[in-house]
C-alpha cells in the first residue's frame, strides 16, 4: 500500500509538471525586403539616355535640402539602403576633339546626402578622365544638333551605396564642389546652383511597414428595457 501511494503521488506530480509547461510562442514574422525605384524629384532633369534609356538628373551645388534631388521613402521599418550611379558631367564638342590635348579633362565631383533638417548623412565622389567619345556613358536625347543629342553627357561612373536611418522619410542630394584638371591648369567650382555632376539608376531597398490596425469599433451596451409604471391603488 505504501509503495502504491508513492507511485500515485509521483505520477500526479509528473502530470502537474507537464501541465505547467508554458505554451509555445508563435514564430516571429519576418518582413521581406523590397527593392524598387523610388519617387525622385529632380529640379534639373538632363534627359533620357539614347542607349541606356536611363533618366539622368543634374546635381546642383547648394545647402538647402529642399532645392536638391529629393528621394522619397515609402513607409518602412528599419534602415533604408539607397543606391545610385554618380557621373561626372562633360560638354562634348566635335571641334574640340580635333585637338587631343585640349579635349582632355579630369573631373572630380563631390556631392552630399542630407536629411530634411539639413543633417549630413554621407558624402560621395566620382573621379574620371575624358579623352574621347568612348569615355561617355551615354548621349542624352533632346539636343538641337543633327543627331538630336545634347552636348552635355555623363562620363565616368561610381556606384554609390548609403544607409539611411529608419527615422528619415526622404533624402536630398546636393553638390558640394567640382574640380576640373585640364592641360592648361585646374579650376574649382562651388558656386551655388551650378550643375557639377549627374545621377542615375536610383534604387532603394527596405522593409515595408505593416498596415496600421483598423480602429476598434465599440458596440454600445444594450439599454435595459423600461420598467412599466407602478400603479398605486387609491384609498
Amino acid at each position: 500500500m505504501l509503495i502504491a501511494s508513492v507511485l500515485l503521488v509521483s505520477a500526479s506530480a509528473t502530470a502537474q509538471t507537464r501541465r505547467a509547461a508554458p505554451p509555445k510562442r508563435p514564430a516571429a514574422v519576418t518582413i521581406p525586403l523590397t527593392l524598387e525605384a523610388p519617387v525622385v524629384t529632380c529640379p534639373n532633369p538632363l534627359g533620357t539616355g539614347v542607349n541606356t534609356k536611363r533618366s539622368f538628373c543634374d546635381v546642383l551645388t547648394g545647402r538647402d535640402p529642399a532645392t536638391g534631388i529629393v528621394i522619397a521613402f515609402p513607409a518602412h521599418v528599419g534602415d533604408v539602403k539607397l543606391t545610385f550611379d554618380l557621373h561626372n558631367r562633360h560638354t562634348y564638342s566635335e571641334e574640340q576633339m580635333r585637338d587631343k590635348r585640349a579635349a582632355y579633362a579630369r573631373y572630380t565631383a563631390v556631392v552630399g546626402a542630407l536629411t530634411a533638417d539639413n543633417t549630413l548623412v554621407s558624402r560621395a565622389a566620382v573621379q574620371s578622365e575624358f579623352r574621347s567619345a568612348r569615355d561617355l556613358v551615354d548621349r542624352v536625347s533632346g539636343g538641337a544638333g543633327p543627331a538630336g543629342v545634347k552636348a552635355v553627357a555623363p562620363t565616368g561612373t561610381e556606384s554609390i551605396t548609403m544607409t539611411v536611418s529608419e527615422a528619415e522619410n526622404q533624402i536630398s542630394i546636393l553638390g558640394e564642389k567640382l574640380v576640373v584638371d585640364r592641360a592648361d591648369g585646374s579650376a574649382t567650382y562651388a558656386t551655388e546652383g551650378r550643375p557639377i555632376a549627374i545621377i542615375s539608376n536610383v534604387m532603394i531597398e527596405y522593409r515595408a511597414a505593416p498596415p496600421a490596425p483598423a480602429p476598434r469599433v465599440q458596440t454600445p451596451a444594450p439599454k435595459a428595457p423600461a420598467r412599466p409604471p407602478v400603479k398605486r391603488s387609491g384609498r
